[in-house]
């Protein structure tokens, strides 16, 4: 049965706290005599209607008008009615599996003006006097999530609304449930949990409380892929047990175990790895106020206490609503980016000599745990440099948590690719046979930051656009149909685009542009051993730390064999350390960049240092003798010092003194010593090195005959090319030869 009504206020302000709807007798004699006879044992069953997305129950009212239905303000609203729009409600006819398990409601006062106190709710009181009403005078009555109800509790008049429930159906995992729209039925057993509405003017107490004084934090559905953040699983999950898995508790279950919640917490790591990231987008996962964004250098004002007083204002709020609401007070989120910027260690000269720095770190930590401690703030720092944080900030009780954002894995830049390719997907501008290359894509990029991952994404995709475009007229329209990104794209972008942290193969390779010579039994017993040492840091569990010193006389290729090896090794980082590049430093700059090249290192799961020429590095002279000390001793520190946990590195060094520097205790410092040895004349590396350098059969023993004592593999190749061309062809004059052995002093 469906009539037309016409909706209408309801007669008496005094009904619109029973929460149903009114119709005239007679229209709901006719509508009850469509409903199944009750058995006799039962009460007479209640007219349920449907209106829009919501079920009412419906009551006769003789003064609603014959073809009326009357409606309070809030089921007005929420259905989305006006008054005299005509309807047509249908009877709704309840089922056992609609019966409400537990139902979760929001409270909020229905008056617009806030009152100078939070009234005081008891949620244990006030959830039996909700099932009261709705299970003994009004039976029957349904909830939709969204409803709104009114209450007078105790005078106060509640505005309650009905967030979550699960009913029997969503209990049975087995039933195949395709309805979109949860409805749940108010009896005795249901449990009925109260949070506060945001801002609300609520103190809650009692045990019917759904969490902590803000209500629930988090929002219903959200997942952190969908937030553009991935491959911080395991940082989620800590974040998520140090910071908010108290405050979703109920306030009294936390105040009975003694503790306070988490104020604080520290993002520290490489820079593009997603610490702001989470900054920007940490506000839609959480139900609390905005969060306030500031960066670290925004603090600092030119005027006198200005840095003080912006420290101040970002708290004023949260001390406002806990003096005014205590424990029930909402959350409120303050998100400091760069920290470092202001919370340098004080006594360490930040701010000139005004005392600014020290003085911003005094009011940030009176702040967070002074004498009026708050409880309800939650403090994110960020910084890739933690070190310079002052220590007290970092103690328990302030920026307590501190959780790593280091360089995705295997598994976190698969989803960072599948994150910023979703919308070619979506758009069909991603080639088909990519999708499945994206595990490749991402076992290809190690070491990339989240934001060289995007940039790769970024260079793929401009190569597409380039080949969408006649270079020939750039005035004609681009061929929008032929746009798509192809997997080729990705393979270009992955030489193009040079992660932070990866291995730096140009710079390698010039180390050996000439390409490697194998001269023999010597040459592969090096690369046998230097193999050995890189594959146990690859597999090892047990050895975090290696060191190897590769020695040998002036022009034997030390250099050029390890950095070939280390380019060849696998090892996705890899970094030279070398006297060229610190020119003009002075001795601590020296020793500063040398420990800026381990930490780095510190931040890749596998690193390979490559530390060329120790003696130069040193400054060593033998005349005196006379060497840096302080560059010696950070060498000596940083050759033992241990990398973090799940860490590991290799020192790869080379000399030419290793008998000299044993003196300094340099050479002690290494885990392993490999020679390099000169070729020796007569043997066979001599005619192997002649041979690959391009010297014809017939040349190559009469030029070997004049090598008579030893030599080094470099000497001998320069000695080589300056010979032929000097002898004006591609053969090689042996006197011309001898001539220019002769000249390089041999």
């Amino acid at each position: 049965l469906k009539m037309s009504l016409s909706v209408e206020n309801l007669p008496k302000n005094s009904l619109a706290y029973t929460n149903c709807i009114y119709l005239h007798p007679a229209q709901i004699a006719s509508y009850k005599s469509e409903l199944s006879p009750a058995p006799e044992s039962s009460s007479e069953p209640k007219l349920l209607l449907n209106v829009g997305l919501y079920v009412f129950t419906a009551l006769p009212h003789s003064s609603v008008s014959e073809n009326g239905i009357a409606l309070n303000g809030l089921q007005r609203q929420a259905a989305s009615l006006t008054l005299n729009q005509v309807i047509t409600p249908s009877i709704f006819t309840p089922t056992a599996s609609t019966t409400a398990s537990s139902i979760t409601l929001t409270i909020d006062l229905l008056a617009k003006s806030k009152p100078s106190n939070p009234v005081p709710i008891d949620t244990e009181v006030l959830g039996e006097m909700f099932k009261q009403t709705y299970d003994q005078k009004h039976t029957q009555h349904v909830l939709t999530p969204g409803q709104t109800l009114a209450m007078d509790f105790e005078g106060s008049k509640l505005k309650i609304t009905c967030q979550t429930l699960e009913n029997l159906s969503d209990l049975d995992t087995s039933a195949s449930n395709t309805s979109t729209i949860t409805l749940g039925q108010i009896l005795q057993p249901t449990q009925c949990l109260f949070q506060k509405a945001g801002g609300a003017s609520l103190s809650l107490s009692g045990k019917c409380q759904s969490g902590g004084g803000g209500g629930t934090i988090f929002n219903k559905k959200f997942d952190f892929v969908s937030l553009g953040i991935g491959g911080l699983d395991e940082q989620f999950n800590t974040i998520f047990r140090r910071a908010f898995a108290s405050r979703i508790w109920p306030s009294h279950v936390v105040q009975s175990m003694g503790i306070n919640h988490c104020r604080g917490i520290l993002l520290f790591g490489p820079p593009g790895c997603g610490k702001t990231l989470i900054a920007r987008q940490i506000g839609k996962a959480l139900n609390s106020h905005p969060p306030k964004i500031v960066n670290g250098p925004e603090i600092l004002d030119k005027y006198v206490g200005g840095s003080e007083e912006k420290i101040r204002a970002l708290f004023a709020d949260a001390e406002k609503e806990q003096a005014s609401q205590g424990d029930a007070s909402q959350l409120h989120i303050i998100i400091l980016d760069e920290m470092d910027a202001i919370c340098k260690s004080r006594g360490s000269g930040a701010g000139g000599n005004t005392g600014v720095g020290d003085s911003v770190v005094n009011q940030l930590l009176s702040k967070i745990d002074g004498v009026d401690a708050l409880n309800n703030i939650l403090l994110i720092g960020m910084t890739n440099r933690k070190d310079m944080i002052d220590d007290a900030l970092l103690r328990p009780g302030r920026l307590e948590l501190h959780v790593e954002i280091g360089l995705p894995d295997l598994k976190g830049r698969n989803q960072i690719l599948n994150i910023h390719t979703k919308p070619m997907r979506e758009a069909g501008r991603l080639a088909e046979d990519v999708v499945p290359q994206l595990p490749t894509i991402a076992e290809k990029s190690k070491n990339f930051s989240g934001a060289e991952i995007e940039g790769l994404v970024r260079s793929a995709s401009s190569f597409a656009l380039s080949r969408a475009i006649d270079p020939k007229d750039l005035s004609k329209a681009p061929d929008i149909s032929s746009l798509e990104v192809v997997y080729e794209d990705f393979t270009r972008a992955l030489s193009e685009v040079e992660p932070k942290f990866g291995a730096k193969t140009a710079d390698m390779q010039a180390y050996y542009r000439g390409g490697m010579v194998n001269y023999g039994t010597p040459f592969e017993g090096i690369t046998e051993t230097i193999n050995r040492v890189i594959e146990q840091m690859k597999t090892s569990t047990k050895t975090p730390l290696m060191s190897l010193l590769v020695s040998g006389e002036p022009e034997t290729g030390k250099t050029a064999l390890a950095a070939h090896l280390a380019n060849n090794s696998g090892i996705p980082f890899v970094r030279v350390i070398s006297a060229d590049t610190m020119i003009g430093m002075s001795e601590s700059g020296k020793a500063l960049e040398i420990n800026r090249n381990f930490m780095e290192a510190y931040k890749s799961p596998l690193s390979l240092i490559l530390i060329d020429d120790l003696e130069r590095l040193i400054e060593y002279i033998r005349v005196g003798p006379r060497f840096s000390n302080q560059v010696l001793q950070a060498l000596l520190v940083l050759l033992k010092k241990p990398p973090p946990e799940d860490k590991k590195l290799l020192v790869v060094a080379t000399t030419s003194i290793p008998l000299l520097l044993e003196d300094l205790s340099l050479t002690q410092s290494f885990s392993l010593q490999v020679q390099v040895p000169m070729l020796e004349p007569g043997e066979e590396g001599v005619r192997k090195v002649l041979i690959d350098a391009g010297v014809s059969d017939k040349d190559v023993e009469a030029i070997a005959g004049a090598i008579n004592k030893p030599i080094g593999i470099k000497t001998l190749l320069m000695v080589t090319e300056m010979a032929r061309s000097n002898s004006g062809g591609e053969d090689i004059d042996l006197n011309m030869f001898l001539e220019c052995l002769h000249t390089v002093g041999y």
